[in-house]
């Protein structure tokens, strides 16, 4: 049977269906890129500062971060709310869906903060498509004080115990010397061609990665004159692995291929990392059984926990989080017609009647997880165990 607190915060949650949707359109309208999230971070605020909660800006020093608080009880809850886009196709990740699910989860939870002894805390994170905003945060202390961490996803399916790969990204910069292409050929160090022997070094090395291994890249810079030998050239990759030991060893095959573009041309070559890496999703066990049952009450189909941790995912800074304290990151499906995130037509099915549905029903899940958590003795003192753990 549904506690009172549960039935309350589903309650609450329908009640202001049309603010959170209207929160999710919104954003979804202007998107903006990471770190630089300034309107889409004011929206998400919005319903928050209205219901009394206590706003911190820039936190961890990021102008686009900030944390809501509601409540004083012992038990802290976190809620990460994401709101960047991506370069070019907009929303094609949903984080709109993110951000307004987040807050519907506070605004619901606020309601029954004092009745079960909890601190609410919502987390605006920018910067998750590239940038790392959560585990600067972390690094920052931004989650110190919180003892479980929830949020969700959408994507096509449904999913309650999502995984994800760990990943990091680098930029690899060549330098060599210019000359004249036809004139003086033999004068020149080309750059272009460091990044064309690393490529085909990658190349062969798919071959032999390991299971869940991969990786993938662009040229951001290959020269600006056909006429003129490039001196400078650079690459951008992302690494990704089924765990972080995994990625560590494809890092160093990795700087191998990025190495062989240098040596073959004389070239020098530096690689630097813009952001911190992404861990892999660790969903808590009781967290994911709870928000499973959640999906099934309200119709819906999450994945077959025997299959869940075999469909193929992304990367994502909400796995540094679940690295060091109990937390979820479940996917709700939306129909976007058989596109996948980072399509354009997933894009536009993020405003759609389909994803309004998963705003509300997103909300309700993670509301009455956390109150299931909370009225729970047993699972209540093991999180608060962990968390005085982490503080000690």
């Amino acid at each position: 049977m549904p506690t009172a607190a549960a039935t309350s915060v589903a309650d609450v949650i329908a009640s202001r269906r049309q603010d959170l949707v209207e929160l999710s359109h919104q954003i979804h309208a202007e998107p903006e890129l990471a770190f630089a999230e300034h309107r889409s971070c004011a929206k998400t605020q919005a319903l928050l500062i209205e219901r009394g909660f206590e706003l911190t800006t820039a936190v961890a020093g990021l102008d686009t971060a900030f944390r809501a608080v509601y409540g004083s009880g012992d038990l802290v809850i976190g809620i990460c709310a994401e709101y960047d886009a991506l370069p070019g196709i907009g929303h094609a990740c949903g984080h709109n869906i993110i951000a307004a699910s987040a807050v519907g989860t506070a605004l619901a939870l606020a309601e029954v903060a004092d009745e079960l002894g909890m601190t609410v805390v919502l987390l605006g994170t920018p910067a998750e498509e590239s940038g790392g905003g959560k585990a600067l945060m972390l690094d920052a202390g931004a989650f110190d004080d919180i003892a479980a961490t929830v949020m969700l996803h959408p994507g096509p399916i449904d999913i309650a115990a999502a995984r994800s790969l760990a990943l990091s990204e680098v930029m690899v910069r060549y330098t060599g010397r210019e000359s004249h292409a036809a004139v003086a050929p033999y004068l020149g160090v080309n750059a272009a061609d460091a990044v064309t022997v690393a490529q085909v070094a990658i190349g062969l090395l798919r071959q032999q990665l390991a299971p869940g291994q991969m990786c993938h890249g662009i040229v951001t810079d290959g020269g600006q004159a056909a006429n003129v030998i490039p001196a400078h050239a650079e690459m951008a990759y992302t690494m990704r692995a089924t765990n972080s030991e995994s990625l560590r060893e494809l890092e160093t095959r990795m700087a191998g291929c990025f190495a062989a573009g240098a040596v073959a041309t004389g070239c020098s070559h530096e690689v630097r990392e813009p952001a911190p890496g992404y861990a892999e999703l660790k969903p808590d066990r009781w967290l994911s059984s709870v928000i499973r049952a959640e999906m099934l009450r309200l119709g819906r189909t999450p994945v077959p926990e025997e299959v869940e941790a075999s469909v193929p995912l992304g990367s994502t800074d909400m796995g540094n989080v679940t690295q060091v304290m109990p937390g979820i990151h479940p996917v709700v499906g939306i129909d976007a017609g058989g596109a996948s995130i980072h399509q354009p037509e997933f894009a536009a099915a993020a405003a759609g009647p389909s994803a309004d549905t998963a705003v509300i029903d997103g909300a309700i899940m993670l509301a009455r997880t956390v109150v299931a958590l909370a009225t729970d003795a047993g699972e209540r003192d093991r999180v608060l165990e962990l968390q005085h753990r982490r503080a000690a």
